[in-house]
């Protein structure tokens, strides 16, 4: 199983918001198992604490799992995940997903 960490600058609740998305898993599920098709079934959901999916219908094979602790000024993320092939996705793949949880989000503009 692959495995990234990182702390980032951000609440455990707003990353919770980022990360209990369908849009969020169902692609980043696709992207590990290379089939922009896939439909996701969650294994596990401690609200505010953990998350795990996998590609619907593949009972031993590509899972994601999710570990959010609050750390300071911030979160420490752990992402783990395993592609189903039964090699470890490149660590180069959970580093883009902290990435993209650790990026700016934008809010639109309103007036009060």
């Amino acid at each position: 199983m692959g495995n990234a960490e990182r702390t980032l600058v951000k609440s455990p609740p707003e990353l919770w918001e980022l990360v209990d998305d369908p849009e969020l898993m169902r692609r980043w599920a696709a992207d590990l198992v290379g089939d922009p098709q896939v439909r996701i079934e969650i294994t596990e959901r401690r609200e505010g604490e953990r998350l795990a999916w996998r590609p619907a219908g593949q009972a031993a094979g590509a899972a994601i799992e999710l570990s959010l602790a609050e750390k300071g000024w911030g979160t420490n993320v752990t992402i783990e995940a395993r592609d189903g092939s039964g090699s470890d996705p490149a660590d180069d793949a959970l580093e883009q997903m902290l990435d993209e949880l650790s990026a700016p989000q934008r809010r639109p503009f309103t007036r009060a």
